[in-house]
Protein backbone atom coordinates (compact mmCIF):
# COMPACT_ATOMS: atom_id res chain seq x y z
CA UNK A 1 0.00 0.00 0.00
CA UNK A 2 1.27 3.44 -0.91
CA UNK A 3 2.29 5.89 1.79
CA UNK A 4 -0.62 8.34 1.82
CA UNK A 5 1.45 11.00 3.60
CA UNK A 6 3.57 11.44 0.47
CA UNK A 7 2.02 13.66 -2.22
CA UNK A 8 0.74 11.68 -5.24
CA UNK A 9 3.28 13.17 -7.65
CA UNK A 10 6.17 12.02 -5.44
CA UNK A 11 5.17 8.37 -5.00
CA UNK A 12 6.78 6.98 -8.16
CA UNK A 13 10.07 8.87 -8.49
CA UNK A 14 13.31 7.47 -9.81
CA UNK A 15 16.38 7.55 -7.54
CA UNK A 16 17.78 10.54 -9.46
CA UNK A 17 14.52 12.43 -9.04
CA UNK A 18 14.48 11.63 -5.31
CA UNK A 19 18.04 12.94 -5.00
CA UNK A 20 17.05 16.17 -6.80
CA UNK A 21 13.97 16.50 -4.56
CA UNK A 22 16.08 16.05 -1.42
CA UNK A 23 18.60 18.63 -2.64
CA UNK A 24 15.78 21.11 -3.30
CA UNK A 25 14.35 20.58 0.17
CA UNK A 26 17.76 20.93 1.85
CA UNK A 27 18.32 24.18 -0.06
CA UNK A 28 14.92 25.32 1.22
CA UNK A 29 15.96 24.46 4.77
CA UNK A 30 19.13 26.53 4.31
CA UNK A 31 17.04 29.49 3.12
CA UNK A 32 14.81 29.16 6.19
CA UNK A 33 17.85 29.18 8.47
CA UNK A 34 19.26 32.27 6.72
CA UNK A 35 15.85 33.96 6.96
CA UNK A 36 15.60 33.25 10.69
CA UNK A 37 19.14 34.45 11.37
CA UNK A 38 18.67 37.69 9.43
CA UNK A 39 15.40 38.25 11.28
CA UNK A 40 17.20 37.96 14.63
CA UNK A 41 19.95 40.35 13.52
CA UNK A 42 17.33 42.73 12.10
CA UNK A 43 15.53 42.72 15.44
CA UNK A 44 18.75 43.63 17.24
CA UNK A 45 19.60 46.32 14.68
CA UNK A 46 16.15 47.84 15.23
CA UNK A 47 17.43 49.21 18.54
CA UNK A 48 20.01 51.34 16.73
CA UNK A 49 17.78 52.04 13.73
CA UNK A 50 15.19 53.81 15.88
CA UNK A 51 17.82 56.05 17.39
CA UNK A 52 19.35 56.62 13.96
CA UNK A 53 15.99 57.58 12.44
CA UNK A 54 15.30 59.98 15.32
CA UNK A 55 18.60 61.79 15.62
CA UNK A 56 20.31 61.63 12.21
CA UNK A 57 19.83 64.70 10.03
CA UNK A 58 18.32 64.60 6.55
CA UNK A 59 18.56 61.38 4.56
CA UNK A 60 21.62 60.08 6.45
CA UNK A 61 20.10 57.06 8.18
CA UNK A 62 22.49 54.17 7.50
CA UNK A 63 21.23 51.93 10.33
CA UNK A 64 17.64 52.41 9.25
CA UNK A 65 18.53 51.42 5.67
CA UNK A 66 20.52 48.44 6.97
CA UNK A 67 17.51 47.36 9.06
CA UNK A 68 15.16 47.62 6.09
CA UNK A 69 17.60 45.57 4.02
CA UNK A 70 17.86 42.88 6.72
CA UNK A 71 14.09 42.50 7.02
CA UNK A 72 13.75 42.39 3.22
CA UNK A 73 16.38 39.64 2.98
CA UNK A 74 14.71 37.80 5.85
CA UNK A 75 11.27 37.88 4.24
CA UNK A 76 12.70 36.88 0.85
CA UNK A 77 14.57 33.93 2.35
CA UNK A 78 11.51 32.79 4.32
CA UNK A 79 9.30 32.84 1.23
CA UNK A 80 11.94 31.15 -0.95
CA UNK A 81 12.67 28.54 1.71
CA UNK A 82 9.02 27.63 2.19
CA UNK A 83 8.56 27.36 -1.56
CA UNK A 84 11.55 25.04 -1.92
CA UNK A 85 10.53 22.86 1.04
CA UNK A 86 6.96 22.37 -0.16
CA UNK A 87 5.66 18.85 0.28
CA UNK A 88 8.00 18.06 3.18
CA UNK A 89 6.26 16.14 5.91
CA UNK A 90 9.21 14.80 7.88
CA UNK A 91 11.99 16.18 10.05
CA UNK A 92 15.56 15.68 8.95
CA UNK A 93 18.80 16.70 10.55
CA UNK A 94 22.19 17.39 9.04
Amino acid sequence: MANMLIPAEERNLTPDEVEHLDARRRRGQAYLVIGFQTFIIGTLVTLWAGQDATYSPGWAHPMLYWDILLYTVSLTCFVRGLALRRGLNEFFSY
